[in-house]
């Protein structure tokens, strides 16, 4: 509920600003989209299970379910990555340069992060890789217990790691490291001198806004590759259900962050809300409205 209320609540007001939208700001759109997509297909099959204590639906259920949270999963942690590497380009750029990055440029972004997510997800239905059961049996994903004594199901968790999982979260620290080295000189420069340190402030704040994002998936997602990780080397048999149930739980609780992270740092996404809520119907106070797109909070500045 949470996932579906918040992220629909970033679509809206997205929406309501497309026009407004810069090129930069289309990847926090398509991080909301994966989010949205990934409760709307997986959840409500999973709770169902929960209440059954037991997977409904077969085999093929099981698959359905796997590939979606292997699609969206990847989709959300390549979106993340491209989304600290513009963040990178943009901070290190000339204001002069800074407009290079076309509405184009991060359509065909947004697509190929798409047809890479798709590409890993098809692969373990084509014979590289194996879809199953979660040992605590009310949901599915890839089959960690089957790599024991296969080559290729070996390769397949080993590229998929390094491709899909170290490389992106590597690349994530390395720019928000450089934007926070940059950010630091540059108001060290703006300190020394009379000018009033705004642009300074507010890229502080907007990176700090892009890093809890990225820090709320990563630190969500750990205890679920870890605990699979385990799985691997050894039996699923030597881990307690509540051990492999509660990383799943923290993992899929992924999805609902960003809204949160939105709304606590940035006022304007709050009026915005407000602004969504009188549509709706619900009493709140009235607003200006010169009010900036709120998703560019994330980007402008």
């Amino acid at each position: 509920i949470l996932t579906i209320l918040g992220n629909s609540a970033v679509l809206a007001t997205a929406a309501r600003r497309s026009s407004l939208l810069k090129s930069p700001e289309l990847l926090t759109v398509n991080l909301a989209v994966a989010d949205l997509g990934m409760a709307l297909s997986m959840y409500p099959l999973a709770i169902a299970s929960a209440w059954n204590h037991a997977w409904l639906g077969g085999d093929a259920s099981c698959i359905y379910y796997a590939l979606m949270g292997f699609l969206f999963g990847v989709c959300s942690m390549m979106t993340l990555c491209a989304m600290a590497v513009i963040r990178f380009l943009v901070t290190n750029s000339f204001k002069s340069n800074s407009n290079k990055i076309t509405k184009n440029t991060v359509f065909i972004l947004i697509a190929f992060i798409w047809l890479y997510s798709l590409l890993w997800a098809i692969l373990p239905l084509v014979g590289w890789g194996y879809y199953g059961p979660e040992p605590f049996g009310i949901s599915c994903t890839i089959a960690w217990s089957k790599f024991h004594n296969s080559s290729s199901g070996f390769s397949f968790i080993l590229s998929m790691f390094l491709l899909c999982t170290v490389l992106p979260a590597l690349t994530i620290i390395a720019c928000y490291l450089g934007i926070a080295w940059k950010v630091h000189k540059a108001y060290q420069e703006i300190q020394n001198t009379d000018r009033i340190p705004n642009a300074a402030k507010l890229e502080k704040k907007l990176t700090l806004m892009a890093v809890l994002i990225s820090v709320g998936f990563l630190s969500s997602w750990t205890p679920y590759a870890a605990a699979s990780f385990w799985s691997i080397f050894h039996s699923s048999a030597s881990l307690q259900p509540i051990v492999t149930l509660l990383p799943c739980l923290f993992a899929k609780s992924s999805t609902a962050y960003n809204p949160f992270i939105y709304y606590i740092c940035s006022r304007t996404f709050r009026c915005e809300v407000k602004k969504l809520q009188c549509c709706w119907g619900w009493r709140v106070h009235s607003f200006g409205s010169d009010v900036e797109n709120p998703v560019s909070m994330t980007w402008s500045g």
